[in-house]
């Protein structure tokens, strides 16, 4: 019988590798719909609002995803969980590419949103198993596979689009996902070590009261209401910018370039994040995060050159790219390690939520203002509310861990 790798061994790394190509190719469904939403927009002849509520459905499908299939992930392991969203992936796009208006185009955009949550929260709870010394790093490369793929997918489906069209870029998408992911995930067959998944050495999780004062339960709604707050301000710029450099005559190939450079710089972001919350730790991290991202957000309102929005979102993607791993590091250091998939999928659920409501809310203020500065500032107060609620449990931890002292 062969003998399960120990965590942070050889094997784990080669199984991040994986974990990383899985995410960039699975995670394009949510960038294709950014990428097409001019090219929608245009055909169907509706409002940005309307434009953007596909964008919102596929979010909503996404975060149902992640708390579903984290759960698959608990009981059944990632390969299964994989190998279903690929099939829901294919269907999705197969049915977007023919759908004959926006509402049944957003009916396949449901299913594409379920299909790519296997991608994000199940890969990231999954790998958290096999490290415990790097657990920082390593969820955080397992994390940038979602903007690696931000960074890739935008410039090849703007070129075939360009080329032929947004529709038959997504029939070509639902044949390269399926093709690609299911072997891939084949490979994703052996189960994490039992000592990680019943929190031996290296998970410092008190399960009645964790060190932050506040029961499971609570720190879990605290977390989402968080993950709601900061990522109704991160939807702004990143389902918008191609349409903002639409409007503002830059047209949908620079938008697509800002939207890539900033994911880069996501990237980036999400790396050094991962050293500094191995050293600091996930609320530490998570803190910092949050309020770069503030700060950046304020850059968008006095710049909208075309060399200014490309700066700025740089910066942004610099400032915010280590903000959703934390999340899932905060789970395993204070909450079950047995139950990472479910509270996991569901902090990441509450991100994407916040997402979906950003990412429409933007839109819908757009269309009663007549510009995105309103929107701008509507994602800097729910920045605010974030970094309110992570402050309070910084604080409340730090006090606790002085009187045990």
């Amino acid at each position: 019988m062969q003998s399960t790798p120990a965590p942070d061994s050889a094997y784990a790394w080669k199984r991040l590798a994986l974990t990383l190509l899985i995410a960039t190719i699975g995670n394009v469904g949510m960038w294709s719909i950014v990428v097409v939403m001019p090219d929608v927009q245009a055909e169907f002849d509706i409002a940005r609002a309307a434009a953007s509520v596909p964008y919102t459905v596929t979010m909503i499908g996404f975060a149902i995803g992640n708390l579903v299939l984290g759960r698959v992930v608990d009981r059944y392991g990632i390969t299964i969980a994989l190998t279903g969203s690929a099939l829901t992936l294919g269907a999705g796009y197969g049915l977007a590419a023919i759908s004959p208006s926006v509402h049944l185009l957003s009916a396949a955009q449901l299913l594409i949103g379920l299909g790519t949550a296997a991608g994000f929260g199940p890969l990231i709870a999954d790998i958290s198993h096999w490290f415990h010394r790097r657990r920082g790093i390593a969820v955080a490369i397992a994390a940038s596979g979602n903007y690696l793929s931000g960074v890739v997918w935008p410039v090849l489906l703007n070129s075939l689009q360009h080329d032929a069209g947004w529709r038959a870029s997504y029939s070509v998408l639902a044949i390269v996902i399926v093709a690609s992911i299911i072997p891939l995930s084949l490979l994703l067959r052996r189960r994490p070590p039992v000592a990680a998944i019943h929190g031996a050495t290296g998970d410092s999780v008190v399960e009645e009261m964790p060190a932050t004062g506040f029961s499971p339960r609570t720190l879990q709604w605290m977390l989402g209401l968080a993950g709601v707050g900061c990522c109704v301000a991160m939807s702004m710029p990143q389902v918008h910018l191609v349409s903002l450099c639409v409007d503002l005559g830059y047209g949908p190939v620079a938008g697509a370039e800002m939207l890539s450079l900033m994911l880069m710089g996501g990237v980036v972001s999400r790396l050094v994040s991962g050293l500094i919350a191995d050293k600091l730790g996930g609320v530490r991290t998570l803190l910092i995060g949050s309020t770069l991202q503030c700060i950046a957000l304020f850059l968008y309102l006095p710049y909208d050159g075309l060399v200014s929005l490309y700066m700025v979102s740089l910066v942004f993607g610099l400032s915010q790219g280590g903000i959703v791993p934390s999340y899932a590091l905060i789970v395993r250091e204070y909450l079950p390690a047995k139950e990472a998939g479910a509270r996991v999928g569901f902090v990441i659920m509450a991100t994407i939520a916040g997402m979906a409501l950003g990412g429409w809310m933007s839109g819908w203020i757009y269309d009663l203002t007549g510009s995105y500065e309103m929107a701008f500032l509507n994602g800097i107060a729910w920045n605010i509310l974030n970094i309110a609620i992570i402050a309070t449990i910084f604080l409340r931890s730090r006090h606790n861990r002085m009187i045990a002292a």
